[in-house]
């Protein structure tokens, strides 16, 4: 589905262009954005790895076995349907932690490891359980204190402060969490009745 949009995104600009005659201009800027994504992902390269590996000396040090186990009364309230010392937790921690700093491509393997865990807990195969719901709606809900790509992409465009943007994120992401696990308790209660 993407695809077609973004297909149909440049059908229409390079359409667009020709019709007012900027086509040179358009190959131009589509040079220029295609060296700037290359250096942009080189910059994120090095930012990506030195999160990544220190979740793994986070990982190798006991801290995120430490930082699980502190989790593990909010995690039991979110998450009720989970027998205690399933390995789903583990997984569910680490990806909160590392969505948490903003490593979101360090949370993406335990999230998808959680996942695989709560289906193992499913009752029902085809349909997504109540723990599987409440994991996905705190993920979308932007989950994150320090937002690492956002500061990397600014830091990329010479702003005067990439870090700025810190407070507001962090007010940002407690309310629309908040505003998650509450959507999703009220529908669970919803479903019982």
């Amino acid at each position: 589905m993407l695809n077609y949009l973004w297909g149909g995104m440049i059908i229409v600009g390079l359409i667009v262009g020709a019709i007012n005659g900027r086509l040179m201009e358009i190959t131009n800027a589509a040079i220029d954005s295609s060296k700037e994504a290359v250096t942009l992902c080189v910059t994120m390269l090095g930012i990506m790895s030195m999160w990544t590996g220190l979740m793994k000396i986070a990982e190798k040090s006991g801290l995120i076995d430490m930082l699980s186990g502190k989790l593990a009364p909010v995690l039991r309230y979110l998450f009720p349907d989970i027998p205690r010392d399933h390995t789903a937790f583990k997984h569910i921690s680490t990806n909160f932690i590392a969505n948490i700093l903003g490593l979101g491509w360090a949370a993406t393997p335990a999230g998808l490891k959680a996942m695989e865990e709560l289906q193992s807990l499913n009752p029902s195969k085809d349909a997504a359980s109540k723990s599987m719901c409440m994991f996905m709606i705190i993920n979308m809900s932007s989950l994150q204190l320090v937002t690492m790509n956002i500061l990397a992409y600014r830091a990329q465009y010479n702003s005067a402060n990439p870090s700025e943007i810190i407070a507001p994120g962090i007010i940002t992401t407690i309310l629309s969490t908040i505003a998650g696990v509450m959507f999703c308790k009220i529908a669970e209660r919803r479903s019982w009745e």
